[in-house]
C-alpha cells in the first residue's frame, strides 16, 4: 500500500472493526440488527439535554429576532428605505431559521444513530470487485497500489477483481495479466458511449453500466472501490452479512484519506465528521444511508432494476435515492442499505486548496441536481422517515449557500443604507446568540466521541473541520448559482497518485471577490456613520472567511519556501564540511 496511501502509525486494523466482532445470524429469517449509540453513553443525559436545549434556544432566538414588537418602523421614511428594511427582516429571519434546522438536523442525528451488528456473510455468493481506470488522468502506479490490494480481499465463495479501464490501455492490461485480473473495456463501442444516459461517455457510471450490461449476469453482488482507494483484506467479510437481509440494496463504510500529511487534506477528511460519525449512522434508523462511491458492495438485481447508476455528476446520491424509492419486488418491501462505521477502505484526499474547492463544488453539484431532478417524486414513493432523512441531508448544501447570501446582502443593505429589519438590545442579542452558538458547538464537541477517522488523534475538536465548512460557503453559492441557471456541470477527474493541482491567487477569485464587497462595504459604513456593533461584527467576521483560504495558502507557502531555502543551505555547508567541491558556475560576459 505505498504511494497511494501510507499506513505508518495508523491502526487500520482497529478501525476496520467499529461495529464490533461478527456474530451468526441464528435461525429466524435474517433482518440486520442495529445498537444505538445512544443507548451505550454512560452519560446519555447530557446529550439529551444538549440535543434538547441547542435547537431550542436557537430558536428563541429567531423568535425574539423577529418579534413584531422589535421590527424597524420609519414613520415618514422613503419608501425604498422601508423596503430595504423589510428586507433585512425577511433575510435575518430566513438565516435564523436555517440555523434552527441546521441544529435540529445535529440533534436528531444524535439521537437516532446507530450501528449495525455485523454477521458473517453467506458461503457462496458470487462478487465481483471493481474498480476504473482512466489513461492519462490517472498513475498507473496507482492501480497497481489498488489492484495488489483487490487481489488479497478474502470471501467465502467465487471473487473475481475486474479493472474497467476507459481506454483500453496496454499498461493496463498487462498490469491485469501480471495480477490475476480482468481486464474491461468500452472503449470502442458506441452503444455504452452515448452524449447522456446510463452509458454517458467518460463518466463513472457510465463505465459501470457497461460493465453491467456485459458481465453482470455472472455475479450476484458487485464490491467497488474508486481508484485511490485501497481496500482492507477483510473488506468483503465485514460487508457481505448485511446481504443476509435479502431486502438490502447496497452497503457503505466511511471515507478516509491515507495521503493525511497536508493540511488541506487534513481539514477536509476532519470537515467530513459530521457525515461519516453521525449522518450516516442516523440513515440506519431509517434503512436509508446514503450510497457513497468510493466504497461500498452492491445486490446488482437492486441496480438493475432502476436502470443501473444513475446519470449524474454524483452518480452515487443520485443511485442511493432512486433505489430507495424503490420496492423489492420479491418481498414487497423498500429496499434498505447499511452503513458501516468499519474503514474498509483507505483513500487520497484532495491535496490542495484547488481541489478540495473542485470537489466541494462537485458534491455540491451533484446534490442540487437530485433536489431539482429527482426530490420531488419523493413524497409519492419513500416512507416519510426516509424522506425526512434525505430531506435533512440534502438541504445542507443549499441552506449553507443561500445563508452566506443573504448574510452578505444584510452587511450590504446595514453598512450602506442603514437599513435594519429588526431593533433589539445589543447586549440581549449578544447573550442569546453566544449561548446558542455555545450548545451547538457543544452539541458537536460531544459527538465527537463518535468519529471514525483513524487519523484524527483521539479526544481532538474538530476544529480545522468546523472551520473548513465555513470556507465552502461561497463555494456552494456559485454551485448553487450554476444550477439554477442550469449550465452545465462536469465531472473532474482529481489528481491522485500524489498530484495535486497547483494553487495560484486565482484559486481563490470567488473568495476574494466577497472579501472586496464586504471591505468596501465596510468602508463605505464609515463614510455613513452606520456602525451597529453586531452588524459590523458579522461583517468582520465574513471578511476573516472569505480571505482566510488565501491568507493560508499564502503562509504555508512561504512557510515552505523558507523551509527549502534552510534545508538547501544545509546541504550546502554539508558538502562544503566534507570537501566537496561547488559545481562550476558559467559566466559570459557581453552580448545578451
Amino acid at each position: 500500500m505505498e504511494g497511494t496511501v501510507r499506513p505508518e502509525g495508523y491502526d487500520y486494523d482497529t478501525h476496520s472493526r467499529l461495529a464490533g466482532p461478527l456474530t451468526e445470524p441464528g435461525d429466524k429469517p435474517y433482518r440486520v440488527q442495529y445498537r444505538s449509540l445512544l443507548s451505550r453513553e454512560p452519560h446519555r443525559m447530557r446529550a439529551v439535554l444538549l440535543m434538547t436545549l441547542a435547537p431550542i434556544l436557537t430558536g428563541l432566538l429567531l423568535v425574539y429576532l423577529v418579534w413584531p414588537t422589535h421590527w424597524v418602523e420609519r414613520e415618514g421614511g422613503d419608501r425604498w428605505l422601508v423596503g430595504l428594511d423589510i428586507a433585512m427582516l425577511v433575510s435575518i429571519g430566513l438565516i435564523e431559521l436555517f440555523m434552527v434546522t441546521n441544529v435540529a438536523s445535529v440533534a436528531h442525528a444524535t439521537m437516532v444513530a446507530r450501528d449495525p451488528v455485523p454477521v458473517v456473510p453467506e458461503y457462496g455468493t458470487r462478487v465481483a470487485f471493481l474498480t476504473t481506470y482512466v489513461p492519462g488522468k490517472e498513475p498507473i502506479s496507482m492501480v497497481r497500489n489498488t489492484l495488489e490490494a483487490a487481489v488479497r480481499l478474502t470471501h467465502t465463495g467465487p471473487l473475481d477483481i475486474w479493472l474497467l479501464d476507459e481506454g483500453d490501455d496496454e499498461q493496463a492490461r498487462a498490469l491485469c495479466t501480471e495480477l490475476g485480473v480482468r481486464h474491461f473495456s468500452r472503449k470502442g463501442v458506441p452503444e455504452w458511449n452515448r452524449e447522456n444516459g446510463a452509458h454517458k461517455a467518460r463518466t463513472k457510471h457510465g463505465n459501470y453500466n457497461a460493465w453491467i450490461a456485459m458481465h453482470g449476469g455472472g455475479y450476484d453482488f458487485f464490491a467497488s472501490v474508486d481508484t485511490d482507494h485501497a481496500p482492507l483484506p477483510n473488506f468483503l467479510e465485514r460487508m457481505m452479512g448485511y446481504f443476509r437481509d435479502p431486502d438490502v440494496a447496497f452497503v457503505v463504510g466511511p471515507q478516509v484519506y491515507g495521503n493525511y500529511d497536508s493540511p488541506v487534506t487534513k481539514a477536509a477528511e476532519s470537515q467530513q465528521f459530521l457525515f461519516h460519525a453521525l449522518i450516516q449512522r442516523a440513515g440506519n434508523r431509517y434503512r436509508a444511508p446514503m450510497f457513497v462511491g468510493t466504497n461500498n458492495v452492491v445486490r446488482i438485481a437492486a441496480l438493475r432494476q432502476i436502470g443501473g447508476l444513475y446519470d449524474s455528476i454524483t452518480e452515487d446520491m443520485a443511485t442511493g435515492f432512486e433505489l430507495h424509492r424503490h420496492k423489492n419486488p420479491r418481498t414487497g418491501h423498500h429496499w434498505r442499505s447499511v452503513y458501516t462505521p468499519d474503514v474498509l477502505a483507505v483513500g487520497e484526499g484532495p491535496a490542495s486548496w484547488t481541489d478540495f474547492f473542485t470537489q466541494q463544488m462537485r458534491w455540491s453539484r451533484g446534490t442540487y441536481e437530485t433536489l431539482f431532478k429527482q426530490y420531488w417524486k419523493a413524497p409519492f414513493s419513500m416512507p416519510p422517515g426516509r424522506l425526512l432523512s434525505y430531506t435533512l441531508m440534502l438541504v445542507y448544501y443549499p441552506m449553507t449557500a443561500v445563508n452566506w447570501l443573504l448574510g452578505i446582502v444584510s452587511c450590504v443593505l446595514f453598512l450602506w443604507f442603514g437599513a435594519s429589519g429588526t431593533q433589539v438590545t445589543a447586549s440581549v442579542w449578544l447573550m442569546l446568540y453566544s449561548d446558542a452558538a455555545a450548545l451547538q458547538i457543544g452539541l458537536y464537541l460531544w459527538n465527537r466521541r463518535h468519529n471514525v477517522s483513524p487519523h484524527e488523534p483521539e479526544g481532538s475538536g474538530g476544529l480545522a473541520g468546523m472551520g473548513m465548512s465555513a470556507l465552502s460557503a461561497p463555494i456552494y453559492l456559485k454551485s448553487l448559482g450554476s444550477a439554477v441557471l442550469r449550465t452545465r456541470g462536469q465531472f473532474v477527474v482529481t489528481p491522485k497518485g500524489g498530484q495535486a493541482s497547483p494553487d495560484r491567487l486565482w484559486t481563490f477569485r470567488i473568495h476574494l471577490f466577497w472579501a472586496a464587497v464586504l471591505a468596501i462595504s465596510l468602508i463605505a459604513s464609515v463614510q455613513y456613520r452606520h456602525t451597529h456593533a453586531a452588524m459590523r461584527t458579522w461583517a468582520v467576521l465574513a471578511l476573516c472567511i472569505a480571505l482566510a483560504p488565501a491568507a493560508i495558502w499564502s503562509w504555508t507557502t512561504l512557510r515552505e519556501r523558507g523551509a527549502a531555502r534552510a534545508a538547501a543551505k544545509v546541504s550546502t555547508r554539508q558538502k562544503n564540511a566534507t570537501g566537496e567541491a561547488e559545481p562550476a558556475v558559467a559566466t559570459t560576459t557581453g552580448g545578451n
